[in-house]
């Protein structure tokens, strides 16, 4: 069975899950031929290990507290209501420090072969 992504024009909540967070998954919202929105949770303590996008990435904290971590050195915290741009293949980790959920949202070029 496919998974549901959203359609041009349809509503998606982004809203935090508050008491059901500790129950959700990660989800793709909408995937689109440039365009990539999901949704992870972490529960506290839970990490998602050294990744890189091949796009421009934003990562929107919208509940709980995580430490966002890029490349060797660079840790900041993101806080519900935190906003990080990342241009493509920057490498990059996550640590919850308390259950959260972010948005991440990938732009994917169209390449036109010119």
């Amino acid at each position: 069975m496919a998974l549901h992504h959203a359609t041009p024009g349809e509503i998606v909540s982004v809203r935090p899950l508050g008491e059901e967070l500790h129950e959700a998954i990660n989800v793709t919202l909408l995937r689109s031929e440039n365009l990539q929105v999901f949704r992870v949770v972490l529960l506290k303590g839970q990490e998602f290990s050294d990744h890189a996008m091949p796009g421009e990435t934003t990562v929107q904290c919208i509940e709980g507290l995580v430490d966002f971590r890029i490349g060797e050195d660079d840790v900041q915290q993101l806080a519900a209501g935190d906003l990080l741009y990342l241009n493509g293949g920057q490498p990059h980790a996550l640590k919850a420090l308390e259950n959260a959920s972010v948005l991440v949202t990938i732009y994917h070029p169209r390449h036109s072969g010119e």
